[in-house]
Order: structure tokens, then C-alpha cells, then sequence
């Protein structure tokens, strides 16, 4: 648990970088962590606004190709997100902002950019867009349920050593090599929107654990049946 009790969530650039409810995630996060008694403070940061370093679970969501290039560049100069992560900080990127944790990732023409090298991850502009639900059986080390999101994006993403898949995908494209997503320490990318938490919140309970320990459980029994009955539909078509 944090020093003084109150759980810091950041939220970053969603002036250039907030598509498909990618905001939900934030919300999420909150109440999950409210309906335990955890107190919350969450801080916008806007891209013009440095990245402050004492929070506990950092969120970036997804965009198009020129808030994306400008949101690595930003963030590359700021340097307050890599010592955050290095202090313990979990984290959770979404899609375009997955893609700036990385080396590189495709830009406008699909040229390579440099992203911020948070993780040893590198993106390029595939073939085709991969659009519609995607579901994934998550890695077993995570202990989670299968995730389920909408995916819409062009990326194909490649892991390097000590970067672990997130998923292995059942339907839809995802990384592009039969993988979605990856982590390595506390950091999560995906491409998943929907939002990504919203749909999975075992997925926020995970980013929460890293940082305050263990959680207390909470009744989600109606929700999962709903889940459940949604994750038969999307495999069904």
C-alpha cells in the first residue's frame, strides 16, 4: 500500500491519446479500488504537463499516427514514466500508447519512429487493419480469466527477451503472431479497448495487486455471468 494511503493514479496525455473509452480504464480502476476501502486520487496529465512520479498505476490509451509520434516525443523528453516504473509503479498502455512503450513503432507512412524503449518491444504498420472483438487465453504465471476486447489497429508487434506475451489470441489478430499483448515487471500492453478493464477487471485488480498487495475479493458474480454469456456470442460468429 502506499506511504500515505491514497492510491495515485495517473492518466497520461488524454488530450492526444484517449480513443475507444480508453478513459474507462481510469474509472475502472477507481471504483474497484474504492469498493475496498482504497482511497483514490487520479491526475490528468496533459501533454504540455510534466509526468509526476509518485504514482502508483500509470494509464495511456490509444490514438491516431500524429498525437501518437507526439505523445513518444513528449514523453521521451520528460522522463518522469521511466522512473516511476523503475520505483514500482504498475502500468497499463493501450494500443498506440503499447506501441510507444517500445523501440520503435510505425509512423504516418509507416516509416519506424522511436518510441520511449520502456520495454524491449518493437511495432511496425502490418498488412492489413485488423479490426473487430478479439479474445485471448492469458498467460497462466498471470492467473486471470480469458480477455475479451475490440481491437482496431494496424500494428504488428514483435517481444524481445524478458517480455512475456499477455495472451494467446483465440480470435482476432492482436500482436500479429498468434500472441496479444505482453508484460514484463508491473508494465501491461495491449490492444485492447472496450475499455480494456471495463471488460476485464480482473485485469485492474492485477495492476492494483502490484502496487497495494493483496486485495480483498469482490462480488462479481452478475457480472461474469454477463461476461460469460458475451464471450459465447463473440465466439459463436
Amino acid at each position: 500500500m502506499p506511504s500515505d494511503s491514497v492510491l495515485r493514479i495517473v492518466w497520461i496525455y488524454p488530450d492526444l491519446l484517449s480513443t475507444y473509452g480508453d478513459q474507462g480504464n481510469v474509472l475502472v480502476l477507481e471504483q474497484r479500488a474504492q469498493r475496498r476501502g482504497i482511497d483514490t486520487e487520479t491526475i490528468h496529465v496533459r501533454s504540455s504537463d510534466p509526468v509526476p512520479e509518485s504514482g502508483d498505476v500509470y494509464l495511456i490509451g490509444g490514438g491516431e499516427d500524429r498525437p501518437q509520434i507526439l505523445a513518444a516525443q513528449r514523453l521521451r523528453k520528460d522522463g518522469g514514466l521511466h522512473r516511476a516504473i523503475a520505483g514500482g509503479a504498475s502500468m497499463l498502455a493501450v494500443c498506440a500508447g503499447y506501441q510507444i512503450m517500445g523501440s520503435t513503432f510505425g509512423g504516418e507512412e509507416g516509416q519506424p519512429v522511436d518510441g520511449i524503449g520502456l520495454i524491449d518491444i518493437a511495432s511496425t504498420r502490418g498488412p492489413a487493419r485488423a479490426v473487430g472483438e478479439l479474445v485471448a487465453e492469458v498467460d497462466a504465471a498471470l492467473g486471470l480469466p480469458t480477455l475479451t476486447g475490440f481491437e482496431n489497429h494496424m500494428g504488428v508487434t514483435r517481444l524481445g527477451p524478458g517480455v512475456r506475451p499477455l495472451s494467446r489470441t483465440v480470435k482476432g489478430t492482436g500482436n500479429g503472431d498468434g500472441y496479444e499483448g505482453c508484460y514484463a515487471g508491473h508494465v501491461v500492453g495491449t490492444y485492447l479497448h472496450g475499455p480494456a478493464l471495463a471488460r476485464n477487471p480482473a485485469l485492474a485488480d492485477l495492476l492494483l495487486a502490484w502496487r497495494v498487495g493483496q486485495l480483498a475479493p469482490l462480488d462479481d458474480s452478475r457480472y461474469e455471468a454477463l461476461r460469460q454469456e458475451r464471450l459465447a456470442t463473440v465466439l459463436a460468429d
